[in-house]
């Protein structure tokens, strides 16, 4: 099955598609880092494939540079990654790519949802205007082009709650708004919101997953059976050396024997060399913090309240809202709280639960919560690593699992 992978990011909801068998025609995504990390991924897949797996393993180790990594790689599998802004100015370029990239080959699906900040509740809260004139609002238009022009037989279309009360200047809703678009070209949809929690991984994730099919018919939603286990977040953590705040290197790390039957059986667990496992420097009032957090969690599981730390170790006026701002991804839980991109800014929400490593957690440790594979590597523009950006990356990805059971209930119903 042929697919196209719009408004891209780093590729979570990709891999999982790819995982269960479906092969990208091309990516399309606007953030140059993104779009590295998206090209790596392609690099990593043709090498593993064509036996060269020590190439890339060469790469994560920071033997070899991201150019010289590319040089092993076919231009077309590079090529089929389309940095570009989806707009009015830019849509003909990337038909063009991707009518040269698909050859004869019908597409047979496409995925991806715009970018979410314009119906998120708290971007609405924080925007003066409610974020009603953001020009993201409206990107969903340009989706229906691409089903319109490449008429795939469905579409996975991923979102937050918040497109569910999202309303434009005249108080319609941009999902219902959407929903009719997407039926004047040609698909019913359904949709549901679906917590990662659910289905094996450990974070709690609610989104809204729309799935359409090209048909004048009704259509059942392909169902998602929930998994039952026993693992807590403890899993996700396992197996990596144990840091304090600064330590780490973002090139290979060597990963310990303790690492948990959960990582094997969401295959995040790998051969190749773990990156991205360095933490953050803290100054000394946040490390106080932080270890108060824990403790206090250790001795009873209650969380962290701001207002109630000492005034010599507060920073911030506002002392009726956000007091959980600082919060343990507590081991011993069934699922850690949501990775954001905000994490990209600070740690303060996603402290280690290892008091005496003392410190929030590194990229490798929420890629993982994303259930993103320990090979999987997240680029920066300028080829140098860069913590912020991975984190930024990370924190706006679908999980990687979400989207393999997603992808492999729609390859059981294809047909039907």
């Amino acid at each position: 099955m042929k697919f196209l992978d719009l408004f891209a990011g780093a590729g979570g909801l990709s891999e999982g598609f790819v995982r269960e068998g479906f092969e990208p025609v091309a990516h399309v995504e606007l953030w140059e880092a993104a779009c590295y990390t998206l090209k790596t991924r392609e690099a990593f897949h043709y090498l593993e494939n064509n036996g060269q797996g020590e190439v890339y393993a060469q790469y994560l180790r920071g033997e070899i540079t991201r150019d010289e990594l590319y040089a092993h790689v076919p231009k077309e599998r590079l090529d089929s990654v389309i940095c570009k802004e989806i707009g009015d100015n830019t849509l003909q370029t990337i038909f063009k790519k991707i009518d040269a990239l698909k050859g004869e080959d019908n597409i047979d699906l496409i995925v991806g949802g715009p970018p979410c900040q314009a119906y998120s509740l708290v971007g609405r809260a924080r925007d003066p205007n409610g974020m009603k004139d953001d020009a993201r609002n409206y990107l969903y238009q340009y989706y229906a082009r691409f089903l319109n022009r490449y008429q795939p037989k469905y579409f996975v279309f991923e979102n937050v709650l918040g497109l569910q009360s999202a309303k434009d200047k005249d108080g319609n809703l941009y999902f219902d708004l959407m929903r009719k678009k997407f039926e004047d070209v040609g698909y019913r949809t359904k949709f549901k919101v679906l917590s990662a929690d659910d289905y094996g991984i450990l974070q709690k994730r609610k989104r809204i997953i729309l799935i359409g099919k090209r048909t004048d018919d009704d259509f059942d939603y392909p169902e998602l059976e929930e998994v039952q286990h026993h693992f807590t977040v403890e899993a996700a953590l396992s197996g990596l050396p144990p840091l304090k705040a600064g330590e780490g290197d973002v090139h290979s790390c060597q990963p310990l024997n303790n690492h948990s039957r959960w990582l094997d059986e969401t295959q995040i667990s790998t051969n190749l060399p773990i990156t991205f496992h360095y933490a953050r420097p803290n100054c000394e009032r946040d490390l106080k913090i932080y270890r108060r957090a824990v403790s206090i969690w250790n001795n009873g599981q209650r969380r962290l309240s701001y207002d109630k730390l000492p005034n010599a170790w507060k920073t911030h006026a506002n002392q009726t809202t956000f007091l959980d701002r600082y919060k343990v991804v507590a081991a011993d839980e069934k699922a850690a709280q949501t990775v954001v991109a905000h994490i990209a800014k600070d740690g303060h929400y996603y402290i280690h639960p290892d008091i005496e490593q003392n410190r929030s957690i590194t990229p490798r440790e929420a890629a993982r919560l994303q259930t993103f594979p320990d090979d999987y590597y997240f680029e920066s523009a300028s080829g140098k690593p860069s913590r912020t950006d991975a984190f930024k990356q990370i924190g706006n990805a679908v999980p990687v699992l979400l989207a393999q059971k997603i992808a492999a209930k729609l390859m059981e119903v294809w047909d039907e």
